[in-house]
């Protein structure tokens, strides 16, 4: 299977990256890739409750059915963004969601993990996080009116990203490789974060573990191909360095 990996896109956010976004999947679609993969933050904000969905959202969402309709799998990994994506509505739109993402490809294993965890002392947005995303939470969700819940989520989202920042640009590198130490000690050969936005990376012997820059800035993503190599492409889907890479 080849997998495309897309990081912290942000679709939303900049002028016509739903246009870029949907046209990035229906050439993985048509280049032979069998499963596209967001690797957290795929947009702006992503709820799954279809009231809260943007017109950015909805064009992707298009895109993905028709590359599904073709046997294309749609995979999201949760990221700090990203709000209830087992909600039905979603649900009928992708193929598998959830924090920690999986998958052998040749003899490696492979796993994804947005990264907004990593850090133990990230105790502002572990609180508002808990908050966002409890039950409580996704009841308010269902009953606000789409106004004012709307705009209730972009408040907590921005608050979400202001007390996670300190953490995202200065990367807690011993939390990382204490992560990516346990990871291989379970067997992981590959492991891929996202969040922080641009590259860093640890290896050991044949183990790596790497986080891939976003998407939003570099509109680059990661291929995997069914041996288990893997290399950036650009938005062409070419062969290109991971940018920073070697920085």
């Amino acid at each position: 299977m080849k997998r495309l990996i897309i990081a912290d896109s942000h679709v939303g956010q900049g002028t016509d990256d739903a246009a870029e976004m949907s046209s990035l999947v229906r050439r993985a679609a048509d280049g032979g890739v069998d499963e596209v993969i967001y690797l957290g933050d795929s947009f702006q904000y992503l709820i799954g409750i279809s009231k809260f969905w943007t017109t950015a959202l909805r064009e992707v969402i298009e895109s993905w059915r028709e590359v599904r309709r073709n046997g294309v799998r749609i995979v999201i990994i949760e990221g700090n963004r990203d709000f209830f994506l087992d909600g039905p509505e979603l649900a009928t739109e992708v193929d598998w969601s959830g924090r920690i993402y999986e998958f052998y490809a040749g003899e490696r294993r492979y796993r994804l993990d947005h990264g907004d965890l990593v850090n133990p002392r990230d105790f502002q947005y572990r609180f508002w996080s808990r908050i966002s995303k409890s039950a409580v939470a996704r009841i308010w969700a269902r009953l606000l009116p789409q106004s004012l819940a709307v705009a209730i989520v972009r408040r907590m989202e921005a608050h979400l990203a202001t007390t996670n920042r300190k953490f995202r640009y200065t990367k807690p590198i011993a939390d990382l490789r204490r992560s990516a130490s346990s990871a291989w000690e379970e067997g992981i050969n590959v492991l891929f974060w996202g969040h922080f936005h641009t590259h860093w990376e640890c290896r050991e012997r044949d183990h790596l573990a790497m986080i891939l820059p976003a998407w939003l800035e570099t509109r680059t993503s990661v291929l995997v191909h069914p041996d288990g190599a893997w290399h950036g492409v650009d938005a062409n889907l070419e062969s290109c360095e991971i940018p920073g890479k070697g920085d």
